[in-house]
């Protein structure tokens, strides 16, 4: 199991949200300072957002996502606003390695398939849930369609890695939601990637006995409730 620290951007940045609210914003420091940091620590993958571009539809984080990219010097997945090819090339051309569709992914099927044929490989889906349906354009909306039913369109289109957050886990420091997780993990088979909730080793033990192929490390490394160290051995004593 793959962990991916996360690195949330709004306002030039490193913040978190709880629960998604634009609101209610705590602040880290220096992003890219951050990137480099993780990746000393032992990060294979960065995780990244772009919350004002999820909010707004548009971006003003392009030059940062290149310096965070280029200072991490690992593989980088971002997420956040990606709503056109136009988008998706944009992130590329930045150096992401893996783009994340959200709210497209469930809106504009026809730029799904078009995307994993440009980009194989290189597309997953961001598939946030509110008492299991999909939640839309950075939390605010809730469509009437299940996570499951999601991925499995998804994954018919060619999409193979999802990004999994349960809303009402995230920032808040409470334990990720593992029957959920676990239920999309069965249903699908695709490589689930878990958000939201993570706090203690035992949550990504749990993640793992789950079947998910990674978790996201979010607001319980930033204020040390479980460092990127512990994480990453926690990880290794699974696979032994």
């Amino acid at each position: 199991m793959i962990i991916y620290p996360a690195i949330d951007l709004m306002g030039g940045k490193a913040v978190r949200l709880r629960r998604g609210a634009r609101e209610d914003v705590t602040v880290y420091g220096d992003p890219v300072g951050i990137a480099k940091k993780l990746r000393v620590g032992g990060a294979e993958w960065l995780h990244l957002v772009d919350l004002e571009a999820a909010f707004d539809g548009r971006t003003k984080a392009l030059p940062l996502i290149r310096e965070i990219v280029r200072a991490f010097g690992g593989p980088v997945e971002l997420g956040g606003g990606l709503r056109s090819q136009d988008d998706l090339a944009a992130r590329f051309d930045a150096g992401v390695a893996r783009c994340i569709l959200g709210t497209a992914a469930l809106e504009d099927p026809a730029l799904v398939d078009a995307a994993c044929a440009r980009w194989p490989g290189q597309i997953a889906a961001g598939i946030d849930a509110k008492d299991g349906k999909v939640a839309l354009r950075g939390w605010v909306e809730t469509a009437d369609v299940t996570a499951v039913d999601l991925a499995l369109r998804l994954r018919d289109q060619g999409i193979t890695t999802v990004i999994y957050t349960d809303i009402s886990r995230d920032g808040m420091l409470q334990g990720p939601n593992i029957p959920a997780t676990r239920a999309l993990v069965e249903a699908t088979g695709m490589d689930v990637t878990a958000s939201g909730g993570v706090t203690a080793a035992d949550d990504l033990r749990a993640l793992r006995r789950a079947g998910c192929a990674g978790a996201i490390l979010g607001k319980a490394m930033y204020e040390n409730k479980l460092t990127l160290a512990d994480a990453l051995a926690c990880v290794r004593e699974e696979e032994i």
